[in-house]
């Protein structure tokens, strides 16, 4: 019979009590006298009632009377009648039979057809947990700001397109702008565009999708009221549980005071190298100056002296013109080393010629010492013995190996025969050689036997570091 009864029912009439029965939120339809005629399954489910107790009623006499709301009496009794729908109007209650609810209620008029008097269609949303999310997440970020604005070093939050969500007192002060002109916009964009540099915002873009965080970018410019500062730049990805969108925290710390005691401290140090450096000079001519008056046998010790003193002059040479800090570079210590030697020990008519192979490796001042007098004494043996007819080559070499640094003193002269060493008075300067090795924690590298020629390779720990690769910034 029921089956029949739907059957005579007009299609369209069907489809639209199938589609009502569907939609998820809670539908009641109110007469003129706001008594309620029908509701959807979803009311029903929703408010845990039925509809006995539910059709016929006046919506405020529901239950007991829970629906007797003043927000709810309002929009009934003074908005709809003067509007054919309203949206998202907002109505918290507690519920005896489902608790403190929130519920976001739209209203529209409906006529039917030869009717007068319009019938009201309540469409009600539970949005409890949706609000209480929007609540929770309101007040995490008020503490989350609180926080951001506690901390003394200025700082941003970033969106994944790089503009602001918030940034911290202390960045607002420092750069004198205000929250609303910092919001939304682009870091580089801000200011006169001191932070779109190519170097940093390339590698901003890698600190999300590949979690590379940024540790002490420097940039320095001039910045508006601020003059010329030093900035160390950090940041990294920051994520809520729960939450699939990334933000990034970026953080400015104001080293301008530390840099410039650094600069400081690098030009009095230079300075005294300098001093020292000049000093040693004029050892080096005094010694230059003994050297013509004193007995043939003699002369070789002065010279070799002459030379050790020379290749520590020529290291406060290079300490005083360093422009990266105390590092020196070990291609440049190589070099000046060769210069001198060609100086005090071979002339302008030598035949013999001195190169230098050298890996970008620095060494710093402390350890410089050892290991130019290592290298001025194993380059002086070579010199001394290897070419008895006053011509041929010898280079000095410096390159990395595992963990190790390996420098080598290689000629293509005469060669060390078997035992030649060992009856030597000079020994070859081999015990300068084992104290030098000793002092720099390396050891000696046994090198094959050749026809001709010699090389001395020495393993040194890795007390040597690759120069940094600083990245041109803003003009």
């Amino acid at each position: 019979m029921a089956d029949d009864l739907s059957a005579q029912r007009p299609v369209s009439e069907i489809a639209a009590s199938e589609i009502v029965e569907t939609i998820p939120s809670a539908l009641i339809i109110l007469d003129r006298h706001l008594v309620i005629t029908s509701a959807n399954r979803a009311f029903y489910q929703t408010f845990r009632t039925s509809p006995g107790e539910t059709e016929g009623s006046q919506i405020y006499e529901l239950g007991n009377r829970q629906w007797d709301i003043p927000a709810l009496r309002t929009l009934l009794e003074s908005v709809i009648p003067h509007r054919t729908s309203v949206e998202g109007f907002e109505v918290e209650h507690d519920f005896p039979t489902i608790g403190r609810r929130t519920m976001l209620v739209n209203a529209r008029k409906i006529f039917s057809p030869g009717a007068h008097d319009g019938s009201i269609l309540l469409a009600i949303e539970d949005v409890s947990e949706e609000r209480a999310a929007r609540v929770e997440s309101n007040a995490t970020w008020r503490l989350t700001q609180s926080i951001v604005d506690t901390i003394r070093d200025p700082l941003v939050v970033l969106e994944d397109n790089m503009t602001i969500v918030t940034a911290s007192k202390a960045f607002l002060t420092m750069f004198g702008i205000t929250a609303a002109a910092t919001r939304g916009r682009r870091l580089a964009d801000l200011g006169q565009h001191q932070w779109d540099v190519p170097a940093l915002r390339h590698l901003m873009e890698k600190v999300l999708p590949e979690n590379k965080p940024i540790e002490s970018f420097e940039i320095e410019d001039d910045f508006p009221g601020l003059g010329r500062r030093v900035f160390n730049l950090n940041a990294r990805k920051i994520s809520q549980p729960g939450n699939h969108a990334h933000r990034m925290l970026l953080v400015f710390e104001d080293i301008t005071d530390r840099k410039q005691r650094e600069r400081d401290a690098l030009g009095l140090a230079n300075e005294i190298s300098h001093r020292i450096k000049n000093n040693l000079q004029i050892v080096v001519g005094l010694i230059a100056y003994e050297v013509n008056f004193t007995a043939a046998p003699c002369v070789p010790g002065y010279r070799a002296m002459q030379a050790r003193i020379g290749a520590i002059a020529q290291l406060y040479d290079l300490i005083s013109h360093s422009s990266h800090g105390r590092a020196i570079d070990l291609g440049d210590y190589l070099r000046e080393i060769a210069r001198t030697m060609r100086a005090s020990l071979l002339g302008d008519t030598s035949g013999i010629v001195i190169d230098v192979v050298a890996e970008a490796l620095d060494i710093d001042p402390e350890r410089a010492v050892p290991f130019g007098l290592l290298v001025n004494e194993l380059a002086t043996n070579a010199i001394k013995h290897a070419f008895p007819g006053g011509s041929g080559k010898i280079v000095l070499s410096v390159k990395r190996v595992g963990e190790e640094i390996e420098l080598s003193v290689a000629d293509d002269g005469v060669g060390i025969k078997a035992g030649e060493a060992a009856k030597s008075p000079e020994k070859r300067g081999s015990d300068y050689v084992a104290i030098f090795v000793r002092q720099l924690g390396g050891t000696i590298v046994p090198a094959p036997a050749t026809e001709s020629g010699t090389t001395i390779r020495v393993r040194l720990p890795f007390l040597v570091v690759p120069p940094e690769h600083t990245v041109p910034l803003a003009a």
